[in-house]
């Protein structure tokens, strides 16, 4: 957590009718460029934590690797903000073909817009994991509990995977992206089999944040936010279950609403 925040901040703060000199604990963000055998392939900003995980899950939503032993060496120069990777493999880290959009057919069903890449590592869930509505409520309870980033700073975004009721890890980040690649990467690293799992998120379910939780491969998603149109769309057609504004005692469940029972 120390690494993710500076206290170095000194603001004024407007209450009960004065403003008042304070220090205040602002939220680090910085740049991480990937070099993939030699050559430079992307630059991201990030909350500065769990660097190798978010290397290796970025590379793992990318298409690049699927698993651990596929990553001869990975460096991280923190000073410099360099992911220095080696894969087994020659690969291209040309742009063009993973940001060259298409327009593409998601399980025969309805038409969406992708990304190659997106088309070619988001998974359909074939996952049979169910939950309670209790344990929808308990989770998202234990996702915000744990999000002490968030509660000193309000300027992350909070991921965890759950087995059942069980917190196995939670991520913070700046990015909403990079918390889910943080927690892919875990996954990878450690080989947690990811298709029993439930991925529990603090923002909105955007279509890219659905696709990512297809990229990590789980059946279930909970957010104490909404889901726009586009990630309900895509959540029906990957067969993924997806639950939005879980607060209180209430939520709503927007698709695949089998895996929620009673």
């Amino acid at each position: 957590m120390a690494g993710q925040i500076s206290n170095n901040g000194w603001i004024y703060r407007y209450e009960n009718g004065s403003l008042i000199e304070q220090q205040d604990e602002i939220v680090i963000e910085e740049p991480l460029t990937i070099m993939i055998n030699g050559e430079e392939f992307a630059t991201m900003v990030c909350s500065p934590e769990d660097l190798e995980e978010l290397t290796i899950g970025f590379l793992a939503s990318e298409g690049f690797v699927r698993h651990l032993d596929e990553i001869k060496s990975i460096h991280i120069d923190e000073g410099k903000g360099i992911a220095y990777v080696d894969l087994h493999v020659k690969v291209t880290t040309s742009h063009e073909f993973h940001s060259k959009r298409m327009i593409g057919s998601c399980c025969g069903k309805s038409r969406q817009f992708y990304f190659h890449n997106d088309a070619r590592t988001a998974k359909t869930s074939t996952s049979a994991t169910t939950i309670t509505p209790n344990q929808c409520i308990s989770i998202m309870k234990q996702l915000q509990e744990s999000s002490t980033v968030f509660k000193e700073t309000g300027g992350v975004h909070n991921a965890a995977l759950f087995s059942g009721e069980e917190l196995i890890v939670s991520r913070t980040d700046i990015g909403r992206h990079n918390a889910l690649d943080k927690i892919f990467g875990y996954c990878i690293k450690n080989k947690i089999p990811v298709k029993d799992k439930i991925i529990a998120f603090s923002g909105r379910i955007s279509s890219e944040v659905l696709l990512k939780a297809a990229k990590i491969g789980v059946g279930i998603i909970l957010s104490k936010s909404a889901p726009t149109n586009l990630a309900i769309k895509l959540a029906e057609d990957l067969n993924i279950t997806a639950v939005g504004f879980i607060r209180g005692n209430s939520f709503n469940v927007y698709t695949h609403s089998f895996r929620i029972i009673d």
